[in-house]
């Protein structure tokens, strides 16, 4: 029988005999029109064997297959390249393209043994088999390929995909596709293993089909932690894609005295490659479902926004509950009850947009929903994080919702500004809260021609909307000039005038406000000087690493006078509406300490402290019977790079002792221990509080975490939070305590590498 074509051509390593190679190309072949596919694969080993009935080829010793294709192209031209640098147009036909022809590596496949049947265009391979997909590499002990169709059957075999290294393995796989696999008894595991090595956790399935989508469809699956079944499903679906893509995230599992048992299971919805969306079902026994949503997008760097929505019907609020109200000091009657949030940040030829979005539904809700996936801590963290900005604090019932539009110039800018308030006060007091509808602000700085005298103004106009209550159209005019003053070469003294004026058009809202007049308008002139000095002096210390201890003294007086204009018919908006005159010195003493020395075999200096110390005498004593205003002094003390320490406080002169004081501190080690307190004392509002932070890496992977919020002044421990996290390099499971005021939560969360929630220690509150 007349061949239909040439067998596929066979490269055989020198050691064959050169007599056995004329023999096998002159050997007929007799193949079917069906395997022209085959002439694709190239097949090298060290020793090859054919036969005629049926035409195949036994390879054995260091198989490779390979599957190639031509591919022509244009040779590049060097000439062209630099007739193109030096801007030279080449004679027509003068470098005419010169076509090359290269060969390109498809799929590869190893093996120790392979059967090749030439007729079916199937192979037959044992032994170390291992082949190259380009984004997946499958290995297995044995197994059958189609080489037509690149499908094929293995036994204990595993697919590891490019994305994470992301581990399928079975007793058996079968190729199904280009992409797709189906799994008897198999294992789904995100994290790389060594030969032998019990995976720390995995999702193990009776069967499971890899869809074309970059899903794993499993059926009867069961978490495994360590090889031992935790958690079993009938039916669950995972992404196993090497890029992001729709599925259903690692739920949350949580217990509370106050909500009962929750589940959150989220689910993740790929929009593009731009942005997605995240549904937060929540279920929570003795409140109901709690729907949440996050949509994001990432333009660039600076264009980039995330919006968030939660909403209950809560099951809790109700007259008859009355153990929740007063265990929780609430006051809220509404069962609707929702969070909406969100920022967004856009870059546009220079002018730079920032909204921020911040919509609550009570004065509860922030204060009594802080845990969680989508509760306020963790929501204010993420914000933080990706926008250099979170939310005002969860008590505070004004939430300022914003759209800012920027443009910066070298010596100006401009701002607008939109601004709304959303009042969750319990009791609408009147007059309701102030919006700008809008404002405009124009700051800038320039120096007059070649004096020393800079010119710097504040523009400002806004418009003052409220629901009730006084508002108005209000321009704030604000120029100022200021110079230094040559009085000595060891001395630093500036000199500032300034005059504002300000204008009204008074609106009237709701019932019940009136004002006299219309139109208003107030000048106040202001004038202020500074006069000091600087000394520095360095020590020679042996501290350490320290060798050199640096002190700059800088005492200093200054006077501010601002005159006293009538404002008494002005409506009281903002700081601006009341500017009290001034007739004030302020001296004080600043001390500032910077360490230098070698540090592993480096130099370094870095800020060692300050101390500074201030206080004022008002010179309208015929006004006021204490003239001498409270000392002030701040301390702040870096003895370590990664410790620091800070107390404030304001003393009173005549005998009343300390009015205010704050210490803070904190240390981070190099392994990512940390610590930080907070205390807070503030005598004319009756604030005594104290707040810590803490996380520390204990033995054996284990990492502990604990935040505490308590009011001194009421005796009440406003939060805690407690957590106990095990991580593992491609796992992590988190145990957690949340406590507010009549509710004591409990949560446990689940961190996968490439399945849920990003894999890291993310403790909410700390």
């Amino acid at each position: 029988m007349k061949p239909d074509r040439e067998l596929p051509p066979i490269q055989v390593p020198l050691v064959l005999p050169l007599l056995f190679m004329a023999v096998l190309l002159l050997l007929p072949a007799v193949v079917r029109a069906d395997v022209i596919q085959a002439r694709q694969w190239n097949i090298t080993a060290d020793k090859m064997t054919r036969y005629e009935n049926p035409p195949s080829i036994i390879a054995e010793g260091n198989v490779v297959l390979e599957k190639t294709e031509e591919v022509v192209r244009e040779k590049e031209d060097a000439q062209a390249k630099w007739d193109a640098l030096l801007e030279e147009k080449p004679e027509e036909d003068e470098h005419p393209p010169v076509m090359v022809t290269e060969t390109r590596t498809l799929t590869t496949i190893k093996a120790d043994w392979i059967a090749y049947d030439v007729n079916m265009g199937t192979i037959k391979a044992r032994g170390n088999l291992f082949i190259d997909l380009g984004p997946d590499k499958l290995t297995a002990e044995t197994g059958e390929v189609n080489l037509n169709n690149e499908t094929g059957m293995f036994t204990d075999a595993a697919i590891i995909r490019e994305y994470k290294d992301l581990h399928l393995e079975g007793r058996v796989i079968e190729k199904t596709g280009d992409m797709t696999y189906r799994i008897e008894d198999g294992w789904v595991i995100t994290c790389k293993l060594k030969e032998g090595q019990t995976p720390p956790w995995s999702f193990a399935s009776r069967e499971a089909d890899i869809t074309d989508g970059g899903y794993a469809l499993l059926r009867h699956a069961t978490f495994r932690v360590k090889d031992v079944p935790i958690l079993y499903t009938p039916f669950m679906v995972l992404p196993v894609k090497r890029e992001r893509q729709t599925g259903f995230l690692f739920p949350a599992i949580s217990s509370s005295d106050r909500d009962g048992f929750g589940l959150n299971l989220p689910f993740f919805l790929n929009l593009s490659p731009s942005s997605d969306l995240t549904v937060y079902p929540e279920f929570m026994a003795e409140r109901g479902l709690m729907a949440g949503l996050e949509f994001r997008y990432v333009l660039d760097q600076e264009s980039k926004g995330t919006l968030m929505a939660n909403y209950l019907y809560d099951s809790l609020t109700d007259p008859s509950e009355i153990e929740y109200y007063r265990d929780g000091n609430y006051t809220h009657t509404n069962k609707d009850r929702y969070w909406v949030r969100g920022k967004l940040d856009q870059e546009v030829n220079g002018w730079t947009t920032r909204l921020d979005l911040d919509i609550v539904s009570d004065r509860d809700y922030l204060t009594e929903f802080t845990s969680g996936l989508t509760g306020f801590n963790t929501s204010n963290e993420r914000f933080l994080d990706v926008f250099g900005r979170g939310f005002e604090y969860k008590t505070i019932d004004e939430r300022k919702n914003t759209l800012r539009i920027v443009k910066f110039w070298q010596d100006m800018s401009l701002e607008g500004e939109v601004l709304g308030i959303n009042d969750v006060r319990e009791t609408k007091f009147s007059p309701t809260p102030l919006w700008k509808l809008p404002s405009f602000n124009f700051t800038g700085l320039l120096p007059l021609h070649e004096t020393r005298v800079n010119f710097d103004w504040d523009a400002n106009y806004v418009n003052y909307w409220r629901e009730e209550g006084l508002g108005a159209h209000r321009v704030d005019l604000y120029p100022r000039l200021s110079a230094p003053i040559p009085l000595s070469a060891y001395l630093e003294s500036t000199a500032e005038v300034g005059l504002r004026n300000t204008s009204y058009v008074v609106q009237e809202y709701g019932d019940g406000f009136t004002h006299d007049d219309t139109f208003e308008n107030r000048f106040v002139p202001d004038f202020q000087t500074e006069i000091g000095t600087t000394l520095v002096r360095d020590f020679g210390v042996r501290m350490g690493s320290i060798q050199t201890l640096s002190h700059t003294f800088r005492p200093f007086v200054n006077y501010l006078y601002v005159s006293d204009v009538d404002q008494d018919d002005l409506p009281q908006l903002d700081d601006i509406d009341t500017i009290f005159d001034r007739n004030l010195i302020t001296y004080g003493l600043d001390n500032f300490f910077k360490a230098s020395g070698k540090l592993l075999g480096r130099d370094y200096d870095r800020n060692y402290g300050y101390i500074k110390i201030t206080h004022g005498y008002d010179l309208r004593s015929e006004e006021s019977d204490t003239p001498f205003e409270p000392v002030t002094v701040e301390i702040g003390y870096q003895p370590l790079t990664n410790l620091n320490l800070r107390y404030d406080t304001d003393i009173d002169t005549y005998g009343d002792g300390v009015l205010t004081y704050r210490v803070m501190g904190g240390y981070r080690s190099s392994r990512g221990d940390f610590l930080s307190a907070d205390y807070r004392y503030y005598k004319l509002f009756d604030i005594n509080s104290v707040s810590a932070n803490a996380r520390v890496n204990l033995f054996y992977r284990l990492v502990a975490g604990y935040s505490i919020e308590r009011s001194i002044a009421d005796s009440k421990t406003v939060e805690e939070n407690i957590a106990l996290i095990y991580q593992q390099p491609c796992w992590s499971v988190e145990l957690s305590s949340h406590y507010t005021p009549g509710d004591r939560k409990f949560m446990l969360i689940f961190r996968l590498v490439n399945i849920g929630n990003p894999l890291g220690i993310d403790l909410p509150g700390f």
